[in-house]
């Protein structure tokens, strides 16, 4: 299992990422992406110059973030 620390090493160049609104926003801010097996990668479309933060499964099912909701691959 991967720890925070381990999530920031992995490459996300070419990661697809998906809009993970949970309303009925139109404009996608929020985006998920899956970075390896148990790694994900949340960033912000308004700001694209941001790194996206990490996180492992558990801890987006911690904070009630389910990536099948929202099209991406678990």
């Amino acid at each position: 299992m991967l720890n925070g620390t381990d999530l920031y090493v992995l490459d996300i160049d070419g990661a697809s990422f998906v809009k993970a609104c949970g309303g009925p926003c139109t404009e996608g801010c929020v985006t998920l992406a899956r970075i390896g097996e148990d790694a994900w990668a949340l960033g912000d479309s308004k700001r694209p110059d941001a790194e996206p933060l990490r996180f492992t499964t558990a801890e987006l099912d911690a904070a009630g973030i389910d990536p099948a909701r929202f099209g991406a691959s678990v």
